[in-house]
């Protein structure tokens, strides 16, 4: 199973109990599902983690520890496809990322992908709600999908 986790879903998991860290901790703890990134991605992730804003939430330890999760836990692909996304272009590396990874989802709390969806017919576009309850909680093995 490959999975491509937005940065929202990230934040919300390292600085908020419930659904996102529950999502992000199963995501980690199936041994033959993938967390797909890319380049792109993860310098995303590395900036949004280094705002200010999210100075007095995130201690150096837990920054430093989500940034060894990253490096560790994610499978790091080439995207050498563009994408066009007129209405949220930091967003185009998501898409092009589940373009050439075959991603079988794509988890975000951003509704702008969902007009994205006929150009991923390999990754289901779904929110983290959404990913629990048809996912996480049926408790169905979806390894050979």
């Amino acid at each position: 199973m490959k999975i491509i986790i937005d940065t929202n879903v990230l934040v919300s998991a390292i600085i908020a109990d419930g659904k996102p860290e529950n999502t992000v901790d199963f995501i980690m703890a199936k041994d033959d599902w993938e967390w797909i990134v890319s380049e792109p991605i993860l310098n995303e992730y590395r900036q949004v983690l280094n705002r200010p804003k999210f100075q007095k939430k995130l201690t150096d330890l837990v920054k430093q520890k989500w940034l060894n999760i990253l490096e560790e836990a994610t499978t790091k692909v080439e995207v050498a496809v563009e994408v066009n996304f007129p209405r949220d272009r930091k967003d185009e590396k998501f898409l092009a990322c589940a373009i050439v990874s075959q991603a079988n989802f794509l988890i975000t709390g951003d509704y702008d992908f969902e007009e994205m969806q006929a150009l991923l017919p390999a990754t289901t576009i779904i929110s983290v709600a959404l990913f629990q309850e048809l996912v996480i909680n049926t408790g169905e093995d979806l390894s050979d999908n």
